[in-house]
């Protein structure tokens, strides 16, 4: 239930969810609320990757290392063990699991493996999700925050249908947390594209949208997929998903709750910025 710009201001314990694409400020904004030590900050990413992926990614490490006589010694007489140092601010033991695919001379995955990365990921950011309810109740009676702030991963919106009236997720989130979409301009966009393209980084993907989008990547370049340079792809499926993704994020605020504009996002200095950014959302809502 989204408050009115009223009951927001008053209630004593103040609940939202960031989303919207990476880069665009969520993180930046719930390290803020849990700097100031009034709000508990739950990062989804953080959660898929120590809970629901924790030992996928550090398998994929000893199965790396096992290639190494002098460590597989090591590591089969229990002499070093190898660990995940995954943390709110470094999630790249979750990114380099999920790799990407392409020519495994370059560093990529055969799609099928890829894919099977792709859809661990989904069920343990739906499972991350679903978890919201629990780290609220948590964070009140374990640790006393009053405020919860729920850090999204990017790829939200690909594991649920905000179209749908129904969806588990939605339904869940929207219960306990007023979501909020930070909006990014086209400005955004292409400064997105640009970081990208300069550093591109694994995402994760519904698979009615890689799939085709494998296949037409393949047949344009006519090129088999052990050939395919994993960075120039998934560089390529970046630009095409920003586009796939802004209906259906628009699609969350609408039906699910509001939207801010990242260049309002950028300004916030403190939690009382935050706290009046969405009671003026709000009452622009109303």
């Amino acid at each position: 239930m989204i408050p009115s710009a009223q009951e927001w201001t008053q209630s004593p314990q103040k609940r939202a969810l960031l989303f919207g694409m990476s880069g665009l400020g969520k993180t930046h904004v719930s390290n803020m609320l849990r700097a100031s030590g009034e709000w508990f900050h739950y990062s989804i990413d953080y959660r898929i990757g120590t809970r629901y992926m924790g030992e996928f990614i550090v398998d994929n490490f000893k199965a790396h290392a096992l290639q190494d006589p002098f460590l597989a010694e090591l590591l089969r007489s229990d002499s070093i063990y190898i660990a995940s140092n995954l943390t709110f601010e470094n999630l790249d033991p979750l990114s380099t699991y999920l790799g990407k695919p392409g020519n495994p001379e370059l560093g990529g995955l055969p799609i099928e493996e890829y894919m099977r990365r792709q859809k661990q990921h989904h069920i343990a950011e739906v499972s991350a999700l679903l978890d919201t309810p629990y780290f609220i109740k948590r964070a009140l009676e374990l640790y006393g925050y009053q405020n919860f702030i729920c850090d999204s991963g990017g790829s939200i919106c690909e594991v649920v249908d905000p179209w749908n009236p129904d969806d588990e997720v939605l339904k869940t989130l929207s219960g306990e947390t007023l979501m909020i979409w930070i909006e990014g301009s086209e400005e955004h966009t292409q400064a997105l594209i640009d970081r990208f393209n300069r550093s591109p980084k694994p995402m994760c993907y519904q698979s009615s949208f890689l799939l085709p989008f494998w296949t037409e990547y393949l047949e344009e370049r006519d090129i088999d997929g052990s050939k395919v340079d994993p960075n120039d792809f998934i560089r390529a499926a970046y630009r095409r998903a920003l586009t796939a993704r802004q209906p259906r994020y628009r699609a969350m605020a609408e039906n699910w709750g509001v939207s801010v504009p990242a260049s309002e996002i950028a300004r916030l200095k403190t939690p009382q910025d935050f706290e009046d950014l969405v009671r003026q959302t709000l009452e622009n809502r109303a």
